[in-house]
């Protein structure tokens, strides 16, 4: 049988037909890998009455279908337990290599000289770290599509803006403490943008609608914004 030093903290209920199988309470690198592993598991093993299963930051929820009767949480929780008693595939197995290339100019970077002043660099040196490091997506919240990267250089963290933005534009990157983001559509938002990608990242009409999935590895690549228009367009 397998170990692993991760085990349940708790199951929580969300709502009627869902359950949230809790490992960290906080943010944790590692547990986040072992959670997308879990989750990886659970939708091959696709268990009677559960619709979904979406990771987290530090556990895995388990939505069922309306048919399911009994109580949520012990089903979630001897589901789970049943999983990781069975093992989890390896590591190299979750997720993707995704490419995004990024225009950092100032017409696409409204917070890139401020970011730039608070971190004591120059805007150059600051596009230079963020697109040297490699990401992995640790969840996708917030908003259909929108992934949250870890992975940013430690001496990029800023925190978020004191006042969010009514509306940040489709494609915009931005950072914010240890993370940064891709906007998949214009929505409101408090993190420091610093670029934008010309790519689609959110396509409801598309075979695989979000260009992330929890577990992807991501790289930006700077371009300039001749390359932003050419690749923008339809």
């Amino acid at each position: 049988m397998p170990r692993y030093k991760f085990q349940p903290l708790g199951v929580l209920a969300l709502g009627d037909l869902a359950a949230y199988v809790e490992f960290s309470p906080t943010l944790d690198p590692e547990v986040n890998a072992f959670v997308q592993r879990l989750a990886l598991a659970l939708h091959a093993r696709r268990p009677a009455g559960v619709r979904d299963v979406v990771p987290a930051l530090g556990g895995v929820a388990l939505h069922f279908d309306a048919r399911f009767e009994g109580d949520l949480r012990i089903a979630a929780g001897d589901i789970v337990t049943a999983c990781i008693r069975d093992g989890l595939p390896d590591p190299k197995q979750v997720g993707r290599e995704v490419e995004v290339p990024v225009c950092y100019e100032t017409e696409f970077a409204p917070d890139l000289e401020e970011v730039a002043r608070a971190v004591r660099l120059s805007p150059e040196e600051v596009v230079r770290r963020h697109a040297a490091a490699e990401y992995r997506v640790l969840m996708i919240g917030f908003a259909p599509g929108h992934a949250y990267l870890g992975g940013l250089d430690a001496s990029l963290s800023v925190p978020r803006r004191a006042t969010p933005r009514a509306q940040v534009p489709e494609g915009s990157v931005a950072i914010a403490n240890d993370q940064t983001v891709v906007y998949p559509y214009a929505i409101s938002g408090g993190w420091s943008v610093i670029g934008r990608t010309p790519l689609t990242v959110f396509d409801a009409f598309r075979e695989r609608p979000s260009l992330f999935a929890a577990g992807d590895r991501v790289r930006f690549r700077p371009i300039p914004r001749g390359e932003f228009r050419a690749e923008s367009q339809p």
